[in-house]
């Protein structure tokens, strides 16, 4: 069976979140969103490419940064309404510089940051 992007669950703004995750480590890297045609983008490309919601316009991972996420696979979820995309992830994957969105836990309550920013040279 052929995948067609327009089969996807996509919300009332038409986007779906896509949580991004290294392919070899499995760590989870961030939560962005797509729309069909980034779907469509990144397959076509192998670069995972994002829909900027603040900016309202594509965002390919990488793109500005060079922190690049090379697409390895697409996976749907049963509901069709997420996707999971593993990736060969290069530098950070966050804006603020660390290897993953996820750097802040709650833990007895409170917020305790467990992952510092990537420093230069690194």
């Amino acid at each position: 069976m052929r995948f067609d992007p327009d089969s996807l669950s996509y919300d009332a703004a038409g986007l779906i979140p896509a949580i991004a995750q290294d392919a070899a480590s499995g760590e989870v890297l961030m939560m962005a969103w797509m729309n069909a045609p980034a779907v469509t983008r990144t397959l076509e490309t192998g670069r995972v490419t994002y829909w900027s919601r603040s900016r309202a316009a594509f965002w390919v991972k990488g793109e500005t940064s060079g922190h690049v996420q090379e697409l390895i696979e697409m996976r749907v979820d049963c509901d069709r309404d997420c996707l999971l995309v593993l990736v060969r992830q290069t530098g950070p994957a966050c804006h603020t510089n660390r290897r993953s969105c996820f750097y802040t836990a709650v833990r007895e309550g409170a917020e305790t940051e467990i992952m510092a920013p990537v420093t230069a040279g690194a």
